[in-house]
């Protein structure tokens, strides 16, 4: 299941940096933390326009997260993807997007995957979803949720992981992501985290050789 990304000011976007200045980036520390030549360039890039319900993936069904759930980005051009990161519900497809559409449960993942195959995506890749508890982990992946339980290996379903894996197989090419164990990983490998989500039943060879096979 995704985790809170408690370490993140809520709503510190880019447009908060520029209507706040150098004071908003004393306050966030982000001068520190990244060279001032990448922050200049952040402050003068124009975003990329923005349509309601766009999808990354063809076939996934739009239904939105709470803004409150994810952070407004532009990425790559602000933070590369490199990480997909896979979780588990622990729940149903719907319980999923209930909580994803709550304010208050300060998390949400880019994709969930239905045991059928069915695909929601929730947050734009372009956006920071709240779903692995790590901010910089966060700000570098794309999180993929799983319908089902951790301890039920019979809700890995073959449709489920053959979506899942196509839409692994997308994300990695539009981000250049090598399809590898280093480079797709599970919530519970996420530096500072608590979860154990995929869990022992999920099937890390069968899944990577699918996602090659997609990635063709």
């Amino acid at each position: 299941m995704v985790e809170p990304e408690h370490q993140q000011p809520r709503r510190l976007t880019r447009r908060t940096l520029l209507l706040g200045g150098t004071a908003a980036l004393a306050t966030a520390g982000y001068a520190a933390q990244d060279p001032l030549e990448r922050w200049w360039r952040r402050a003068n890039h124009r975003e990329r326009p923005r349509t309601d319900g766009a999808l990354d993936h063809p076939g996934a069904e739009w239904v939105g997260a709470s803004s409150a759930n994810w952070r407004w980005a532009d990425r790559p051009a602000d933070y590369t993807v490199d990480r997909i990161v896979v979780h588990v519900v622990e729940g149903s497809y719907g319980d999923a997007l209930r909580v994803f559409r709550d304010p208050l449960h300060e998390a949400a993942a880019h994709y969930v995957v239905r045991k059928d195959g069915h695909i929601a995506q929730t947050v734009r890749e372009l956006d920071v979803a709240f779903h692995s508890g790590n901010r910089k982990f966060n700000e570098r992946s794309v999180g993929i949720e799983h319908e089902g339980y951790v301890d039920r290996p019979g809700d890995f379903t073959d449709a489920m992981y053959a979506a899942s894996a196509r839409l692994a197989a997308d994300i990695c090419a539009r981000h250049s992501i090598p399809v590898d164990r280093t480079h797709i990983v599970a919530h519970s490998e996420v530096p500072g985290t608590d979860h154990t989500d995929p869990g022992p039943h999920w099937d890390w060879d069968r899944y990577l050789r699918l996602v090659r096979a997609a990635a063709g």
